[in-house]
């Protein structure tokens, strides 16, 4: 497998952690690279589960892994209480389990995909970070498990609920908030929890749609995605899907750098993908694709830096995963596709069956694809289609899956499982 700039930036910012946790959504690099040895290749209700805990209420956030200790975040279903959990690794016993923030007025979801417990968490030594959205962010000790700090005053008005996830680099907590009302990336102290730089996204909101339904309810102007960090000749770079438009932003300051602008599409919830050069991003909802984007430019390179486009069955929730020269994606009805990530040029395209909103992982030199209806399709990546074993669960998944090791993490909506070879 080649190795990315991402996965470079990766290991550097996660110096003396161990490479097989999962520190983050999407894992160590941020693009769903597990480099794991030993996962099982079959599993069930019965088959390679070490443990398998009842998580209490709602969320959809991907659990974090470290130090033996596994991190996940859930909320009562109406939206007014907010919980952190961690659980015993080697166990599944739940060590933690409180209520972090409360709100008396909620806004309705108004859809059954999203809810309020959709933002990752984030881990490192001593530290976990845990984000609702505009609802709060704080800050936990993972030995104490005391709050270090919070933050309930980021304005945003999600709509459809919070579902950007967090992600650390150096000294800084960066937060992705892409409302209705407003639209701007935050960078906090990760000590303090003190505002370091605020960037407003530059593309504005304009009413050319506005009779339109979501016009007027907001749908066009939110977004759900979690930036990337890269680094581009020498120097740590964000990429960040918004409504409307993606960015290429400095990571240390929050300047922009570049955009370019999709104005027919709207509520990216896709975490871009970095390699060979490009900037792999999904626009959206409404006119959905998949753009790749020569990186290094300024101002708006709409017009000169899109390598090439997808334009059918692109992926809208899940975030696609490179293997080598070719990227793979599946869409939420469960078209799965593979392209060649230089030309966009299409290898093939499959059904796997069921609804996804779960990004896949490569672990083992396979991808696993995790359906909303508790079926997982392990697939042997290469220019022909080879699912090579079919998995299923007795619920499916909206959170994306988690790698530690041998060990591989699913959450379902309603249980987490430690899935692990017998005998491991």
């Amino acid at each position: 497998m080649k190795i990315s700039s991402a996965m470079v930036l990766g290991w550097m910012v996660l110096a003396g952690a161990a490479r097989a946790d999962w520190p983050e959504f999407r894992g160590p690099t941020g693009d769903g690279q597990a480099g794991a040895a030993g996962l099982p290749l079959t599993w069930s209700e019965q088959e390679n589960v070490k443990w398998k805990t009842e998580i209490p209420f709602r969320g959809w956030s991907t659990p974090v892994v470290l130090g033996g200790q596994v991190w996940l975040t859930t909320a009562t279903p109406d939206g007014h209480d907010y919980y952190a959990l961690c659980l015993d690794a080697a166990t599944g016993k739940i060590l933690f389990n409180e209520k972090l923030f409360h709100s008396d007025n909620p806004e309705p979801l108004g859809n059954a995909v999203n809810g309020y417990g959709s933002c990752s968490p984030a881990i490192e030594p001593g530290r976990v970070y845990i984000h609702f959205g505009s609802y709060g962010t704080a800050c936990l000790d993972t030995g104490t498990f005391k709050v270090l700090w919070q933050r309930t005053d980021l304005p945003c008005r999600h709509y459809r609920g919070p579902a950007s996830s967090v992600i650390v680099f150096e000294n800084m907590l960066i937060l992705t908030m892409d409302g209705v009302d407003v639209q701007y990336l935050i960078a906090l102290d990760k000590l303090t929890g003190k505002t370091l730089w605020k960037t407003d996204r530059s593309v504005p909101w304009n009413d050319e749609h506005a009779t339109s339904r979501f016009a007027k309810d907001g749908d066009l102007r939110k977004a759900h995605s979690t930036p990337l960090l890269v680094t581009i000749n020498g120097e740590p770079q964000l990429l960040t899907v918004g409504a409307k438009a993606a960015y290429g932003y400095v990571a240390r300051t929050g300047k922009e750098l570049w955009r370019v602008q999709y104005p027919s599409a709207w509520s990216a919830s896709a975490r871009p993908v970095f390699s060979h050069g490009l900037a792999l991003l999904i626009t959206g909802l409404g006119k959905t694709e998949l753009w790749a984007v020569r990186t290094g430019g300024q101002g708006d390179v709409t017009g000169t830096h899109i390598a090439w486009k997808c334009e059918k069955s692109a992926a809208k929730t899940a975030s696609p995963v490179v293997v080598d020269d070719l990227l793979y994606m599946v869409n939420d009805d469960s078209t799965a596709s593979c392209l060649e990530v230089a030309t966009g040029q299409l290898v093939w395209r499959e059904r796997l069956g069921g609804n996804f909103a779960a990004s896949p992982v490569v672990a083992d030199g396979r991808i696993i694809f995790a359906n909303q209806q508790g079926k997982t399709t392990v697939v042997q990546p290469g220019r022909t289609f080879a699912p090579i074993a079919t998995n299923t669960l007795d619920i499916g998944c909206m959170a994306s899956p988690a790698v530690d090791g041998k060990s591989l993490y699913l959450r379902t909506k309603t249980h987490l499982y430690r899935i692990e070879a017998a005998g491991k």
